[in-house]
């Protein structure tokens, strides 16, 4: 027989195909499994009319076999079979889809009964990446002549009569020979086509068989074992996420979750959604229990699964969930994809972008339901994966917080327990016009501060900030329910009554030469030094001016390695109701000198105060000895 030449555009589409389409040669035996059922599918959809195919559904199967001395793998299936002009035209075409031509034709009353896998007709010649040879034998249902195609790759193709003994197709895989960077026979060993079909393949609707070596206790014997071969099924056919959610109990759940994803916890909640309408799909999602421990790492890769009609086409989708939910693990399957022409990927398509906005709701929707009906749990959650949600606020200039807000939480100063900021809004006094908060390294130091000791005397709530992206967060939302927010450590905090301003402006203004002596003798350090009657029983206190906090700046020294230009306009407020401020007005008309010391012994204590290191440790220790040694 001679040879057939493929037509020249489909010759480059093969060379391209073999040497770059695909980026994982692996696949080559998901994508004969998965025309091998879209065959069977075939037949099984003719048998809905015809009553001439005898087979019954469960008679179906696709069937390996593996031969390490000639170097071969066989995949049979008994599905329809093609004709010698069906393989002309379905083989010596490439990019030429029967599978698409059958969906296409299906009428519409039968055409929901059967789920074709393949579209494009390029999956099959993916073999040539690990092969030298394919030989490709056929009979069509219904017909008594079988023929074998046979290919070496580009070169051509030849189509010659053999014998079958029933319908169906069997597919010859000859591998090339091993080199230093490749490891062909490996796709010969049980375990590595266990594995393949397991990752990619397990959901295949008909049974994936092979012969597989297994141990038994000799008959007759108490310590002797003998190898024997029997048929093992090696796919679960059934994907949990198909099944009746009434049938699938919690264990199940959990066990496929840590099977699946590698994980040594169940998931604190398992979420399922299924579409249909526009686009339809099926997802199953987990909220893990814990971060991973690579998770606010650059080497985290989020995504969900994705199948079509239960073959997996990508491990890891990226664009099927946003950054904010990164942390959710799971899988969607939808038949309605647009795949691409190595079905690995997908075109960036309406579906896509519906069935992420769909999930991006559902996840939503899931964790308010969490945090209302199972706050334990989300607790334990929002300790693992909130930064990420703070950061989903902060990202994208604010463009997603108002379906976040509701979702973040931080600690109180009632209690020290995690409120919302809904729950803080209901507790709110009836004067209170302001969300309060303060920023610091850990809960116990902020408590410490004395603005916060101060507001909460008034029988206000403290919100305690504790990670480096909480304030910018809430700066992004700006406000809740109509409340600002307000940073206690910044310099607008006026807890007094009108009588009360009306003192400490009198006061400010006659200790201003005080003040602005201590100023100068601080040499740039702060922006303003005034009087305060909000410190309670301290004595000095640091407070800022502007957007930018103490806090905030603290942070982008730490992100820049201490080469930020973003500076805090830091303030030095000192109590006007402690001993202190008439020990100072003492110096100032008596020792300047000394107040000079005072003063830079105070702009310390009030950094230590705040928990910022103090600029020159040397100096401050022999000043405050020297004062000791003079008194």
């Amino acid at each position: 027989m001679p040879k057939k030449q493929f037509k020249t555009e489909s010759k480059k589409l093969l060379d391209m195909m073999i040497n770059s389409i695909y980026t994982h040669k692996e696949i080559f035996l998901r994508e004969i499994i998965s025309n091998a059922s879209d065959a069977i599918d075939k037949l099984y959809f003719r048998s809905l009319t015809d009553d001439s195919v005898s087979l019954s559904k469960e008679d179906y199967e696709i069937r390996i076999k593996s031969d390490k001395s000639e170097r071969t793998l066989t995949i049979i299936d008994n599905g329809c079979g093609m004709t010698k002009e069906e393989l002309e035209k379905n083989l010596g075409t490439i990019a030429k889809s029967g599978s698409y031509d059958f969906k296409n034709n299906a009428d519409n009353e039968n055409k929901e009964q059967v789920d074709i896998i393949g579209q494009f007709g390029v999956g099959f010649y993916s073999a040539f990446m690990v092969s030298d040879k394919i030989v490709v034998e056929s009979r069509a249902y219904g017909s008594q002549d079988a023929y074998r195609w046979t290919s070496t790759g580009a070169d051509g193709y030849t189509i010659d009569s053999c014998d079958k003994d029933s319908t169906g197709t069997v597919i010859t895989i000859h591998l090339k020979e091993d080199t230093n960077d490749e490891n062909y026979s490996t796709y010969l060993e049980e375990y590595k086509i266990k594995e393949l079909i397991k990752k990619y393949s397990d959901y295949i609707r008909y049974p994936i068989k092979m012969l597989t070596e297994h141990e038994r206790l000799k008959e007759g014997s108490k310590d002797e074992y003998e190898k024997i071969s029997e048929d093992e099924i090696l796919n679960s056919m059934i994907p949990i996420w198909k099944k009746d959610p009434s049938e699938v109990k919690d264990e199940e759940y959990a066990q496929f979750y840590q099977e699946k994803f590698y994980d040594y916890e169940a998931p604190l909640k398992v979420i399922r959604q299924k579409a249909e309408g526009m686009t339809d799909y099926t997802a199953l999602m987990f909220i893990p229990s814990h971060a991973p421990i690579d998770y606010y790492s650059r080497d985290y890769e989020k995504g969900l699964q994705l199948y079509s009609s239960g073959v997996l086409i990508m491990d890891k989708c990226k664009d099927l969930l946003p950054d904010y939910f990164s942390f959710v693990r799971g899988l969607v399957d939808s038949s309605d994809l647009s795949l691409n022409i190595s079905r690995e990927m997908l075109q960036q398509d309406r579906q896509l972008k519906a069935i992420a906005k769909a999930i991006e709701k559902k996840i939503s929707s899931e964790l308010l339901k969490m945090l209302e009906n199972d706050r334990e749990n989300y607790e334990k959650f929002y300790r693992s994966f909130g930064t990420q949600l703070k950061w989903g606020i902060y990202s994208d200039y604010g463009s997603h917080k108002e379906q976040l807000q509701d979702l973040i939480m931080f600690t109180s100063s009632n209690e020290n327990k995690l409120v919302t900021l809904k729950e803080y809004v209901e507790h709110m006094k009836d004067e209170q016009k302001k969300i309060y908060y303060a920023a610091g390294d850990s809960i116990e130091k902020i408590s410490l501060l004395p603005q916060v000791e101060s507001v909460t005397a008034h029988g206000y709530e403290v919100l305690y900030l504790t990670e480096d992206i909480d304030e910018f967060a809430l700066q992004v939302l700006h406000t809740y329910m109509d409340k600002e927010f307000l940073n206690v450590c910044k310099d607008e905090l006026d807890l007094s009554t009108d009588e009360e301003k009306e003192k400490l402006k009198t006061e400010n203004e006659k200790s201003s030469e005080m003040l602005s002596f201590i100023k100068e003798s601080l040499d740039g350090a702060v922006t303003a030094v005034h009087l305060t009657n909000t410190l309670q029983n301290h004595a000095v206190c640091l407070s800022s001016e502007g957007m930018l906090s103490v806090e905030m700046e603290k942070t982008l020294n730490k992100s820049a390695g201490n080469e930020s230009h973003m500076k805090a306009e830091i303030v030095l407020e000192i109590n006007a109701n402690h001993p202190i401020k008439e020990k100072l007005m003492d110096l100032f008309k008596n020792d300047k000198e000394k107040l000079k010391k005072y003063s830079k012994i105070l702009y310390a204590q009030a950094r230590l105060i705040s928990g910022l290191s103090v600029e020159n440790p040397s100096e401050v220790s022999e000043l405050i000895c020297n004062i000791m040694i003079e008194s």
